[in-house]
C-alpha cells in the first residue's frame, strides 16, 4: 500500500500517559463504584402498610409508598416486576425487618393507578424556577400492517402522518408539554394548548422562523407576561409597525382634490381598472 511505503520514516506522535500519583484515593473511588448501601427510616416502615380502607370493597395490603419503592428500585436496576419482589424480599430480609413483599402482580396493578410525584426544579428562593421554554414540532409516520410486504415488494403508497409538538425545558431537558395533532395543523397555531400545559413560570421562549406569527406572540404575552420570546425573523420580515407604501392608480384620487394635477403632471391618467378600448376602423374591422 502507498501509505505503508515510509513506514519506518514517519513521524509517530506518541501517545500520552498519565501518571497516577493518588493510587490510594483512586482505588477507594473504584471500590465505591460497586458499593450499596439501602436503609428503610423509621416512618418508612411505619408507613409501608396501607390505612385501613373506611368505603366499601376490599382492604389494600401496602401503601403507595411502598409500591412506588419496588417501581423505584425496578427503574434504578432496569428489573422486571418478579425480579423487583425478588430484591425487596432480599433487602427486607438483610435489614431484618418484618414487613410484607408485595408480589410481581401487585406491583404492576398498583404502578397503573399510581400518580408518581415528579422532581421540582426549585430556585435558591425555595420557589419554582423560571424555565426556558423550547418549542418545535415534528412529524410521526403513520405505519400499519402489511409495511414488510411493501418492503418486499418495492410497492409505494401514500402514507398519512401527524405532527407531534414538543415544549421542552432547555435546562434540564425534560418534556413539559406536548400534543399530538394532524398534519394539517400549523405551528403557531398550537404554541396555547402547549403553553397551557406548563404549570411552571416561563422567562423566555424560543422556536424557529415557523412561530414568527402575531398569534404566537399573542399566546406568550396573555399567559406570561415577563417571558421573552426569541423567535428568528423570517426573511421577508418587516420592522413592527411599518408597513410597504401601496402603489396607487391615478383611478384611486378623486378628480376634486387641488393636488391632482401636480401628482399626475402633464400627462393625461392611465386608466388600470378598466381594459383600453381599441379603435374601429373605416371598414368595420378592428
Amino acid at each position: 500500500m502507498p501509505f505503508k511505503l515510509n513506514q519506518d520514516r514517519r513521524h509517530h506522535i506518541p501517545r500520552q500517559r498519565h501518571k497516577v500519583t493518588n493510587w490510594p484515593a483512586y482505588d477507594a473511588s473504584l471500590r465505591q463504584r460497586g458499593s450499596l448501601t439501602v436503609w428503610f427510616t423509621e416512618e418508612a416502615i411505619a408507613a409501608w402498610a396501607a390505612e385501613p380502607r373506611t368505603t366499601r370493597g376490599g382492604q389494600p395490603w401496602y401503601s403507595p409508598l411502598a409500591i412506588l419503592t419496588a417501581l423505584t428500585l425496578r427503574a434504578v436496576f432496569h428489573l422486571a416486576y418478579r425480579q423487583a419482589e425478588g430484591l425487596i424480599g432480599s433487602i427486607i430480609g438483610l435489614l431484618g425487618l418484618t414487613l410484607r413483599v408485595p408480589d410481581h402482580t401487585t406491583i404492576s396493578r398498583r404502578a397503573a393507578g399510581l400518580a408518581v410525584p415528579r422532581a421540582q426544579s426549585n430556585g435558591s428562593d425555595g420557589g419554582a424556577r423560571p424555565l426556558h421554554l423550547l418549542v418545535d414540532s415534528t412529524g410521526l409516520t403513520l405505519c400499519g400492517a402489511g409495511e414488510w410486504l411493501l418492503e418486499k415488494h418495492g410497492t409505494k403508497v401514500r402514507r398519512s402522518w401527524r405532527k407531534l409538538h414538543l415544549g421542552v425545558d432547555a435546562e434540564t431537558g425534560r418534556i413539559v408539554a406536548s400534543a399530538l395533532t394532524s398534519k394539517d395543523v400549523d405551528d403557531g397555531a398550537h404554541v396555547g394548548p402547549l403553553l397551557d400545559q406548563v404549570t411552571d413560570p416561563v422567562a423566555s421562549f424560543t422556536g424557529d422562523g415557523a412561530y414568527d406569527q402575531d398569534a404566537v406572540y399573542a399566546a406568550v404575552a396573555e399567559r406570561h407576561p415577563e417571558a421573552a420570546v426569541i423567535v428568528p425573523p423570517r426573511s421577508t420580515a418587516v420592522p413592527g409597525g411599518w408597513r410597504k407604501p401601496r402603489r396607487h392608480s391615478a383611478t384611486a384620487i378623486s378628480s376634486a382634490s387641488p393636488r391632482r394635477a401636480a401628482w399626475l403632471g402633464s400627462k393625461p391618467p392611465a386608466t388600470t381598472s378598466a381594459p383600453r378600448s381599441r379603435r374601429r376602423s373605416a371598414d368595420g374591422n378592428r
